[in-house]
């Protein structure tokens, strides 16, 4: 069972929320025109790198950490550039333990010119860059889902 189930613009759908909203950020991270993504390990479906900002960290902060805990890879915060910010209310996740949170998810790039030596962490089942042709064939979390074809669209 999944200890999360996502949701966008799901009214009918979606639980109604227990939480405040979460503010989360995410990574376009990018080698050669392909996106990394992660096999996550709690809802086993894919998704972007990133997580749940801390108290007091700033978004790119946040990104930084999550980054180096799911990969493995150290990157200075000022490295990542901030794309977009989304933050339409219908974005929720909903936990096993019965919360229930809005999110709101700053998005930052990074480039790479060569595939980076990482690590899998506890949080994910599989690392891997994939291209448009290849994404069509996985299933995304739909809370990621316009992200990752806005940056496809934005790219060509």
């Amino acid at each position: 069972m999944s200890i999360v189930t996502f949701y966008r613009g799901d009214p009918k759908n979606a639980p109604k929320t227990t939480q405040g909203a979460h503010l989360g950020a995410n990574a376009i991270i990018t080698c050669k025109g392909k996106l990394l993504l992660e096999k996550r390990r709690d809802s086993d479906i894919w998704g972007l790198i990133g997580g749940g900002c801390k108290k007091y960290e700033t978004g790119r902060e946040a990104i930084a950490r999550e980054t180096y805990e799911e990969l493995g890879v150290r990157i200075n915060k000022e490295r990542f550039r901030k794309l977009a910010v989304y933050d339409d209310p219908g974005r929720i996740a909903a936990y096993r333990d019965g919360s229930v949170w809005r999110m709101v998810i700053v998005v930052y790039g990074l480039e790479f010119d060569e595939e980076p030596q990482m690590r899998i962490s506890s949080e994910s089942k599989e690392l891997r860059f994939f291209s448009r042709e290849e994404i069509k064939d996985i299933e995304i979390a739909v809370t990621h889902e316009d992200i990752v074809e806005d940056w496809f669209v934005n790219r060509e």
